[in-house]
């Protein structure tokens, strides 16, 4: 989600021995000499001609992700995902519950975004915090269903309104740590998912519901990784560093932030009154979770966001056809996707957002959305998110870095 949620987007280097095979090969290709060496080169077993290529390959995810503990926890998201999807589904769960189809969707994605901020050490601390986070969750689609019958009168806008609170929280409650930041982008994801499903305030019951048995789905996988995850901070969620002595601000960071990140959402939302926006709670989110600690973060994050969105987009446009032919393989691609965006959350957001602007394109493809219009509007949604972020950051009581402050 949000936040939730950054270094170079620059494509890895081949590690030294992959260097060193292929330098090995065009050694021994130049010493053999015209149509010896051709044939040398030709004659390889097929295995061979792709171990320089898949050896790269591992070379990057290790450099990506050394000891593959983020690699656990991304097949932790998607179990988390699936388990409370399954469970959501069932229909003695759904039988009883009003708007039952969207139970899955909701326990699934609560369970997903908790799992992705939870960042504890041990078991017990780990099952409270995804716990709250799920709570958390259902706070925020709670919160749009009460307020929907005060905001439906605004006018077509009106509901996306709630938006721009939780967009408020994901930046404030940064100054409570990092559950306080999953915290706050639990409640704007769960604003969202509400918007997204039509809850209406009938749907009170199966957002408890959802709540449940999202943390039911997120803490069994906790408990069964076990010490093999190592748990990072999240540059979307990442705290702002305490100020060193002799500096001071006039406005608390996480205020500020909070105040950047809600400036910028209502006028996409203001935007999308007057030109009625393909998606706009895409951009809101872009917005949202591209505001960082100081201005120069904030811009290198929109960079990052950018970069991945411009590659993950144009990967799930030229899937579509196996969306609709192979929906299962579509489906694998993006669990396998998942697990690269856990990888790359920590410190490559902007191979973080690549992967999930794939997931998100190939998934509501395989779920029926064949629109190549609307599907990449996902790319000049964000282009408009994060250029509003920046604006905001730039404009309003802006944010220095510690070490630039006098």
């Amino acid at each position: 989600m949000d936040d939730p949620k950054q270094v170079d987007a620059m494509p890895p280097r081949p590690a030294g021995r992959a260097r060193a095979a292929h330098g090995d090969a065009d050694a021994s290709v130049d010493a053999g000499g015209g149509a010896e060496a051709d044939h040398v080169a030709f004659s390889a077993p097929p295995a061979r001609r792709f171990v320089q290529p898949w050896t790269t390959f591992v070379a990057w995810l290790e450099r990506l992700d050394p000891g593959a503990h983020r690699r656990l926890k991304g097949l932790r998201l998607v179990t988390a995902y699936g388990l409370a999807a399954a469970l959501g589904a069932l229909h003695d769960v759904t039988r009883d519950v009003h708007q039952g189809a969207v139970l899955a969707t909701l326990a699934a994605s609560f369970a997903l975004w908790a799992s992705v901020s939870e960042a504890s050490t041990t078991r017990a601390d780990s099952s409270r915090d995804l716990a709250l986070l799920c709570i958390a969750a259902g706070v925020g689609a709670a919160s749009f269903v009460a307020l929907l019958p005060l905001l439906s009168g605004v006018g077509r806008v009106g509901p996306e309104m709630t938006l721009v609170s939780g967009a408020f929280c994901v930046g404030y409650l940064k100054r409570f740590g990092m559950l306080g930041a999953g915290i706050g982008s639990q409640i704007y994801l769960g604003q969202l998912y509400a918007y997204g499903t039509n809850l209406v305030p009938a749907d009170l019951q199966a957002i408890g519901v959802a709540v449940l048995i999202a943390a039911l789905g997120s803490i069994v996988p906790r408990l069964l990784s076990g010490p093999a995850e190592r748990p990072v901070s999240l540059a979307a969620l990442s705290t702002v560093p305490a100020m060193p002595p002799g500096f001071a601000r006039r406005w608390p960071p996480e205020l500020v932030m909070g105040l950047q990140a809600a400036a910028g959402s209502a006028v996409v939302v203001a935007l999308n009154q007057i030109f009625e926006l393909e998606e706009s709670v895409w951009a809101i989110t872009a917005c949202t979770y591209v505001v960082a600690g100081s201005t120069s973060g904030t811009a290198q994050r929109v960079r990052r966001r950018i970069i991945g969105t411009l590659i993950g987009v144009p990967l799930g446009l030229a899937c579509l056809p196996l969306a609709e032919h192979a929906p299962l393989v579509v489906w694998s691609f993006a669990a396998l996707a998942m697990i690269v965006y856990a990888m790359g959350l920590p410190d490559r957001y902007d191979v973080a957002c690549g992967a999930f602007a794939f997931i998100l394109i190939v998934t509501l493809a395989a779920n029926g959305v064949h629109s190549v219009s609307y599907l990449f509007a996902r790319l000049w949604e964000t282009l408009i998110g994060g250029a509003l972020g920046l604006a905001a950051a730039l404009l309003i009581f802006p944010l220095r870095a510690n070490r630039e402050e006098t």
